[in-house]
């Protein structure tokens, strides 16, 4: 069965934003470089890198050099299920390091890719069976940025 791998568009800087990912991902790495052609393309000179193929923790990604014609949106993000929050922190903070801060969990990176960072927990919160308790939470989430997990919690319990 084929595997998924998204193509991510970059305006020149794929193997940069390569390499910052792999350096916040555990067991990543470039597997592959492409070079433009003697003969360069529309939006890369001969020689320049016209793709980069690399994994972040096993996950497969293409980064495509495509020019400015067309950039990320929050309607695509990637989504980071933490453990706990020293992982929700850990990914935050590596990530939105030159980028944004948006709401309920999201971010921006420095090349504008959003990413969602969360404890698998809040999931297990927002859809609690009990509505009052699910709301607590869901109310509480909607008033932060980078997820605070003891807070929800906090919020869950406290009725």
């Amino acid at each position: 069965m084929p595997r998924i791998t998204p193509c991510l568009w970059f305006d020149g800087n794929a193997e940069e934003a390569a390499a910052f990912y792999i350096k916040i991902f555990p067991n990543s790495g470039v597997t592959n470089v492409v070079r433009a052609p003697s003969g360069g393309t529309p939006s890369n000179e001969p020689g320049a890198v016209m793709v980069v193929e690399f994994s972040l923790d096993g996950a497969s990604f293409v980064g495509l050099n495509g020019g400015p014609h067309f950039t990320f949106s929050e309607a695509i993000s990637l989504q980071i299920p933490c453990a706990d929050q020293a992982e929700v922190d850990y990914y935050w903070d590596a990530l939105v390091d030159g980028g944004e801060p948006g709401p309920c969990g999201w971010l921006k990176d420095r090349f504008g890719l959003s990413w969602q960072v969360f404890p698998t927990r809040l999931m297990e919160l927002n859809s609690d069976p009990d509505p009052e308790r699910a709301n607590r939470s869901m109310q509480a989430m909607m008033t932060m940025q980078k997820i605070d997990l003891a807070a929800i919690e906090a919020a869950v319990a406290g009725g």
